[in-house]
């Protein structure tokens, strides 16, 4: 046996090393996958299935014999059906996967045009102040962040009330009032505008997600699995604030991790730490020249 591994072990040529590294390499994005999604024992059992049917393959081309069929075809059958099922199982986490591919984001706001700085630092100011107003007064809201007047499905922005409005704290709450008309649908925000209001989303089919998660949280998670935006969600019901990107939730927001959100968004978060140290610096240099 330790001769014939040898034997095996001396043959094996630079094809064979390119067929182990492709199959590593096809390993490594499901074990990314998985991780992430801390579902490791789904990855355990389509590592043994497709570690089996690989292990099979190399011995029966190595003997030269057409050996193991049955066990091979119980594989391959084992290998669809793992595929499909992760397929269907995971099918909102390849939806957002492929959303991302295919979105054309290329720039940022700023980079695009769609206001200058100090627009653009006004309008976050804005909506910083309107969205913890709300969340004080626990005012139920939605408001999406996109990336560009081409970024989002237009579909979505015919469902609700066309505005083209400048971004401001008291249209926004004015908006989300509950005796308007416009309080129960998505506001989808652009730059310095306010382009829709009263948008409906799609809901999320995700069946992980919590059942604590009322409409605008499913919509948020939904939006954000198809579109390459950003939603900003206050519960009605308790006035936390949460934040949905790629098909995840993250609640609890605080002010300033929101306005570090917004101002990325917007293409601004880098412009404002320049100008923070450079007064800090000019600062600085104003000492020393004093001390001198």
């Amino acid at each position: 046996m330790f001769e014939s591994f040898s034997k095996f072990i001396s043959d094996l040529d630079y094809l064979v090393v390119i067929d182990a590294v492709v199959f590593v390499l096809a390993i490594v994005p499901f074990f990314i996958f998985f991780y992430n999604k801390r579902q490791m024992k789904v990855f355990a059992i389509v590592l043994i299935i497709l570690g089996g049917l690989t292990a099979l393959e190399i011995v029966n081309v190595y003997m030269e014999k057409e050996l193991f069929l049955i066990a091979r075809l119980v594989m391959r059958v084992l290998s669809v059906f793992i595929v499909v099922a992760c397929a269907v199982a995971y099918g909102s986490d390849l939806k957002t996967f492929f959303g991302r591919i295919s979105s054309n984001k290329t720039k940022n706001f700023y980079e695009k045009g769609f206001g200058n700085v100090d627009d653009l630092k006004t309008a976050s100011a804005e909506l910083l102040d309107a969205v913890q107003d709300m969340a004080k007064r626990n005012t139920g809201a939605i408001i999406l962040l996109t990336n560009g007047a081409g970024d989002f499905p237009p579909n979505i922005l015919d469902t609700g009330t066309k505005l083209d409005a400048d971004l401001s704290a008291g249209l926004l709450e004015s908006i989300f009032n509950t005796k308007g008309p416009l309080h129960d649908g998505a506001v989808v925000v652009t730059g310095t505008k306010i382009r829709a209001a009263g948008c409906f989303l799609p809901l999320t089919q995700n069946i992980n997600v919590g059942k604590e998660f009322g409409t605008r949280h499913r919509a948020a998670i939904g939006i954000t699995e198809e579109s390459d935006v950003i939603a900003i969600v206050v519960s009605e019901e308790t006035g936390i604030i949460s934040v949905g990107r790629t098909g995840e939730l993250k609640r609890y927001m605080t002010m300033e991790k929101l306005k570090e959100i917004i101002e990325e968004q917007f293409g601004i978060a880098s412009l404002s730490q320049e100008e923070e140290a450079g007064r800090h610096g000019g600062g600085r240099r104003h000492r020393n020249r004093d001390e001198m």
